[in-house]
């Protein structure tokens, strides 16, 4: 039950005429959670509105704003992939933090993921952030493992050419990369958002393995903030049959990136898969950054030298 001030809030859908918004208040709870870890000199900035855009489009009935009289007090963005749902991102107005209402926009994305079907439900936290640890581990979640950010300079890599998605083959493109995902990941759903990068200027799909696909990567090439100069290819989703067409993923996305002259490709690592975290450390890739995964369920063991499913759970 939410404390009365929190009652009074008026929830609705969020839509793309709330970024502005939005953005100003996930940039000052962020850097409010920095500045009370001690770095004062850390400011995060907003995010770049066409990411929001698709964020926003991709979660679809899941994404949620809570208002008062001053404006945005809080948002969640619920994320239904199938059986996976994810929240994120998600922050509270830094007035109204330590007043009930975080625990209800958490409960609030809970019930649409479980409403929506999926059986496995969490988000990701700062590994450092004790305070959030155990405030998500209050409302039900378990600490699990790490994603690792891990980037890899292009400087030196020789491009190649290959194959675009969007526009007319996008239909089998995404028809194509979900059967994949689903194989190796049962009853996760990544059409919705194959389908809005294939329609937008904001990435496209990275295939290998001729007509029969052994691995493939959705990614973004668009800056994630508004104040980002450095260019990347993002990697939002990624499929492998077994390491050794992951390994050739990775170098074909760095092949990739090269072609399309950004500077680095990033890519989010599970650190559950230790055989593919190696195989990226071995390709030249680099530890940038590392969020701590928490679910309400454990998630299934992976084989170290068996199928790889990246799925971010993030923007």
């Amino acid at each position: 039950m939410p404390l009365p001030e929190v009652a009074s809030l008026v929830r609705s859908q969020l839509v793309a005429g709330d970024i502005d918004e939005v953005n100003r208040v996930f940039s000052d709870a962020f850097t409010d959670r920095y500045h009370r870890d001690g770095m004062t000199g850390v400011r995060v900035p907003e995010l770049n509105p066409a990411v929001w855009r698709f964020a926003i489009a991709a979660a679809g009935p899941g994404a949620m704003v809570w208002r008062d009289d001053a404006g945005v007090a809080a948002f969640n963005l619920g994320h239904a992939n199938g059986v996976e749902g994810w929240m994120g991102p998600l922050a509270v107005r830094t007035d109204w933090q330590g007043r009930g209402l975080g625990q209800t926009i958490v409960a609030a994305g809970v019930e649409y993921l479980e409403h929506a079907g999926c059986r496995r439900i969490g988000l990701e936290t700062m590994p450092r952030a004790i305070e959030n640890i155990g405030f998500y581990s209050r409302l039900g979640f378990t600490p699990g493992h790490l994603t690792v950010s891990m980037v890899r300079d292009l400087h030196g890599v020789p491009p190649r050419a290959g194959q675009r998605f969007a526009g007319r083959e996008a239909g089998m493109a995404t028809d194509r990369f979900h059967a994949l995902v689903n194989e190796v990941e049962p009853g996760l759903d990544v059409r919705r958002e194959t389908e809005l990068t294939l329609a937008s200027t904001l990435g496209d799909l990275t295939a290998v393995g001729g007509d029969r696909w052994t691995a493939a990567a959705l990614w973004h090439a668009v800056p994630l903030s508004s104040s980002r100069s450095t260019t990347e290819l993002r990697v939002l989703k990624l499929a492998a049959r077994d390491r050794g067409a992951f390994r050739l993923l990775a170098e074909t996305l760095l092949a990739e990136g090269a072609r399309r002259g950004v500077e680095r490709v990033a890519i989010r690592c599970q650190s559950a898969y230790a055989g593919a975290y190696r195989d990226l450390i071995g390709l030249g890739f680099r530890v940038q950054w590392t969020d701590l995964r928490m679910e309400r369920a454990s998630p299934p063991p992976v084989s170290d030298d068996g199928p790889v499913t990246f799925s971010n759970w993030e923007i």
